[in-house]
């Protein structure tokens, strides 16, 4: 995707309020071998950009207005007002399309598990997951078979399987999603609730004896 630019040189929170009353969201294009560059977006050329979804992973093909040939940029930081939500600034960083870049990417499952119908429940621990590639392989998502798991069975990072472009640079073999019993949670949970009954009423006689003394 296609995004303009255009150089801009006051800062601060006043100039910033300016652009946004004028339709446009203040940015920075920051990489490796570059400067900072402040600019200033029209966000009716961002609207398409966010509608489509998943930003994070999307290759820009960035042109600064004066700044000769452009270059490939991702989003990697967005400012919104907490209560409209409204773009208040954006963080460009220029890529290399020949070095290889960390990008979180959303976790998805297909197939019908057997331990859902046993009566189990799908627990996904981790919804996204940092993978390590090129610019233009970054996949939308990471999609995991769950067909043969039964209550009680997880997956791992390691058991995986990705293109050989594509890594996910963990340190430990961590567990991605599980199958957990719904029997065994409410065992769980009433034991919980024991354990803090149980605590209260350590606590009244705590109360009571201090009364008493």
């Amino acid at each position: 995707m296609n995004l303009k630019a255009t150089p801009r040189e006051r800062v601060g929170n006043g100039p910033a309020r300016e652009l946004r009353r004028e339709g446009k969201v203040p940015a920075i294009l920051y990489g490796p071998k570059a400067d900072p560059v402040k600019l200033s977006i029209e966000k009716l050329d961002l609207d398409p950009i966010f509608k489509s979804g998943a930003v994070a992973q999307k290759l820009l093909k960035l042109e600064v207005e004066g700044g000769g040939k452009g270059c490939n940029v991702m989003i990697k930081e967005v400012q919104r007002h907490p209560v409209s939500q409204k773009l208040l600034h954006l963080d460009l960083y220029e890529v290399s399309m020949d070095q290889k870049i960390k990008v979180m990417v959303p976790v998805t499952t297909t197939g019908i598990c057997k331990g859902i119908e046993m009566g189990g429940m799908l627990q996904i621990i981790r919804r996204e997951l940092e993978v390590l590639c090129l610019p233009d392989q970054i996949p939308e998502n990471i999609s995991i078979d769950i067909t043969d798991l039964d209550i009680g069975d997880s997956f791992h990072v390691e058991e995986l399987q990705l293109d050989e472009n594509i890594e996910v640079p963990a340190d430990v073999n961590f567990t991605i999603l599980t199958i957990l019993s719904t029997k065994a949670e409410a065992a769980e949970e009433e034991e919980g609730e024991e354990g803090e009954e149980g605590e209260v009423s350590e606590g009244a006689e705590a109360t009571e004896e201090s009364a008493s003394e």
